[in-house]
């Protein structure tokens, strides 16, 4: 007959009289293996390489940083390199010359340095036309330019449409066609529409001149009496 003792081993009544059924002793740190090496002498040894491999390293790291040349400082030229820049450009027949920022916007120089505020700021993005001024004859998004990328250009804003006191014929042609509500894309409106009427690719039709004026957005819905006045502006400037 046999018993389960608390480990679940099968022991016989005599064993277990006898006490051999208790655990085994724990064996000896400097017990010596077959090999002659204790496992404490093992650990030591594991121990004593680790620390040279760390002296080493910090030997070899202080060299380093010894035999390193020194740190050049950077030049004057590179600290000031986001500093003011100096631009000229003609805006309206008028020379100008501006320190501005490497990161100052075209259409905030024209409307805070230079008052020019008939340039309206609308999405900021790009997207709605409002800002659009003539940059050597072509309409540019003057929210999406940097004014240190136009040293030296033409640039036209709406205030520089009319001449000698005389409106622009689509600027009149607005004015008769009834062509805006509110006012405030009206600026961007007639900028793009002057660059059209000079851009000899876009066709003619009702049709050509929506697609070449789609990136300019009326959000009050005037863009029949629009097309109706750049139409008139276009029949004028031919007979003139």
């Amino acid at each position: 007959m046999t018993a389960y003792n608390d480990g679940g081993r099968e022991s016989s009544p005599g064993e277990s009289a006898n006490g051999a059924g208790s655990a085994p002793a724990a064996p000896r740190d400097d017990a010596a293996s077959p090999g002659g090496v204790t496992r404490r002498g093992f650990l030591q040894s594991i121990g004593a390489s680790g620390l040279a491999v760390a002296g080493t390293s910090m030997m070899s790291a202080a060299v380093l940083a010894d035999e390193a040349p020194p740190a050049t400082p950077a030049p004057a030229e590179a600290a000031n390199a986001s500093g003011p820049y100096t631009v000229h450009f003609i805006v309206n027949g008028v020379a100008h010359k501006l320190n501005v920022e490497p990161n100052a916007v075209l259409l905030d120089v024209l409307r805070d340095r230079l008052h020019l505020t008939g340039t309206k700021k609308g999405c900021d993005h790009g997207q709605c036309g409002a800002c659009t001024v003539h940059v050597n004859g072509v309409s540019v998004n003057s929210c999406l330019s940097l004014a240190v990328m136009h040293d030296g250009d033409q640039i036209t804003t709406v205030e520089g449409l009319a001449k000698n006191g005389k409106l622009h014929p689509v600027q009149q042609a607005f004015w008769e066609h009834d062509a805006y509500q509110c006012g405030y894309c009206t600026s961007g409106q007639m900028m793009s529409a002057v660059a059209v009427l000079h851009d000899s690719r876009v066709p003619a039709d009702d049709h050509s001149l929506r697609e070449a004026m789609s990136g300019n957005i009326c959000r009050c819905g005037a863009y029949k009496n629009i097309v109706a006045a750049i139409q008139d502006a276009r029949g004028k400037m031919r007979r003139a």
